[in-house]
């Protein structure tokens, strides 16, 4: 186990130098620079803005320093959207909101995406089954924008003065209940389908036959026996789901007006604010690293036949 924790460790590191390669050449490749707006500064002004911020060295240079700076957990500051203030406490103020957020909506995703797909599998091609499949198959082909637009116009008084959430958020308790029903829709989608195939995989094998003939009932054939073995691939799905959706759903998190971490990384994008937008993409990663870790830990309790160092 100590092995493969180092070899996981190195890999990391390994990504996330990668990560941020890639998140930084892509961000310099676009025209332009985060000085240009509607009242765009002279260029003597342009030229010392970028020469105080670094932005006129080469690329590799710049990128050199950053590393440099962030193996030492320096993110930079922000130079546009928070002037001078420092990127990771930027993170970490607008992350517990998107994290809140976030964990409703995968709660909610689980505990009735997974019962969802046993269900399915129970009732195969039933009238239930095919019922499942189709609200499962709609919620997954529709974009985040367009649940969240629904559900703003059906309960926050587009039809005939209906009005039983804030439309825009505000902390309260009333305000999370439509975010998180938008953002957690394709996951509970998605894990239902999943389950429900991974259950009939389960419940067609030897040992569900042996289960049936010693008489067990069906409730503790399906959810004690068929579910454990069924929720590897629902585990393997969870772990960069859980990273995404805590981290803020970008669209839902601008379409309700949510001051957290998907928002405001949606407008460093639109403001050029560099050091902002490589922190929060090497916060994502970095997260989605953790949670694969996690992922694999979740292996061994669910099947301790799993062997992590074999292979790795």
């Amino acid at each position: 186990m100590r092995k493969y924790m180092v070899r996981r460790v190195i890999t990391a590191v390994i990504t996330l130098l990668v990560v941020a390669c890639i998140t930084f050449f892509l961000m310099n490749a676009i025209p332009g620079n985060p000085w240009l707006s509607e009242k765009t500064p002279t260029q003597a002004t342009i030229d010392a803005l970028n020469a105080k911020y670094g932005l006129d060295q080469p690329l590799f240079v710049q990128l050199g320093k950053y590393l440099g700076n962030l193996v030492q957990g320096d993110f930079g500051t922000s130079i546009k959207m928070q002037k001078n203030r420092p990127v990771l406490q930027i993170i970490l103020e607008m992350f517990p909101v998107s994290a809140k957020v976030g964990i409703l909506a995968i709660l909610w995703a689980v505990v009735v995406g997974v019962p969802l797909g046993c269900l399915a599998a129970y009732k195969r091609e039933t009238w239930i089954d095919s019922l499942l499949r189709v609200v499962c198959t709609v919620g997954i082909s529709m974009p985040g924008f367009v649940v969240a637009t629904l559900l703003l116009h059906t309960l926050c008084g587009g039809i005939e003065g209906v009005k039983l959430f804030p439309a825009l958020f505000d902390g309260t308790p009333g305000s999370y209940v439509l975010p998180c029903l938008a953002l957690g829709f394709y996951p509970m989608c998605y894990l239902s389908r999943q389950t429900r195939t991974a259950m009939l995989d389960s419940i067609n094998q030897e040992y569900i036959k042996t289960a049936r003939a010693k008489g067990l009932k069906n409730g503790v054939i399906v959810f004690k026996h068929a579910l454990r073995n069924a929720l590897i691939p629902v585990i393997t799905y969870l772990g960069p789901q859980i990273a995404f959706t805590l981290c803020g759903g970008l669209v839902v998190e601008t379409v309700f007006s949510i001051p957290g971490l998907g928002r405001y990384f949606i407008q460093s994008i639109q403001n050029r604010d560099y050091p902002l937008i490589m922190g929060t993409t090497i916060f994502l990663a970095a997260f989605i690293i953790v949670m694969n870790l996690l992922v694999d830990v979740c292996y061994k309790i669910v099947d301790p036949r799993i062997n992590l160092t074999r292979g790795n």
